[in-house]
């Protein structure tokens, strides 16, 4: 739930529509507390529990590591690197922070491209490269012909 705070434990109250109160926090159904999610037997135990974090980092680490290597080259990037962002979150309060923030961004972000406004002007910009980028394929045309740049001789 979406209460315009980030303040943890904040209370919401609503009517169900049956003139009773219904009371919430914002920690909804699908979303938990911060806080490590590791089983309670391995945080029972310290050593075990260090090691456990110390893993998860390891595993994060090497996927958040593999998303950079991506970004330059072909594949998901972006998505790897959140994805080994998720995977930290499930040990690192750090981590949940740092995802909760930027899913409230990638919301706001969607919410705002939905404008009509800025669709309007997203569409005029992309239009306006577009004859930009035809002009100049098509001035490399027609001064070079089908010709590679690498195999174009001095002229």
């Amino acid at each position: 739930m979406d209460t315009g705070s980030d303040e943890p434990g904040e209370v919401a109250v609503a009517s169900d529509g049956n003139g009773a109160d219904v009371t919430k926090t914002d920690a909804t159904d699908g979303e938990r507390g911060l806080g490590s999610k590791a089983p309670e037997f391995v945080k029972a135990r310290r050593v075990l529990h260090l090691s456990w974090q110390v893993g998860i980092f390891v595993i994060g680490l090497a996927v958040v590591a593999a998303g950079i290597v991506m970004l330059p080259l072909p594949g998901p990037g972006w998505v790897v690197i959140f994805g080994g962002m998720a995977i930290w979150a499930t040990e690192f309060v750090w981590a949940q922070l740092v995802l909760r923030w930027t899913k409230r961004k990638v919301t706001e972000a969607a919410q705002k491209a939905l404008d009509p406004k800025v669709r309007r002007r997203n569409i005029i910009l992309t239009s306006i490269g577009l004859v930009i980028i035809a002009a100049l394929v098509g001035v490399y045309l027609w001064k070079f012909g089908f010709e590679m740049p690498w195999n174009i001789k001095d002229q």
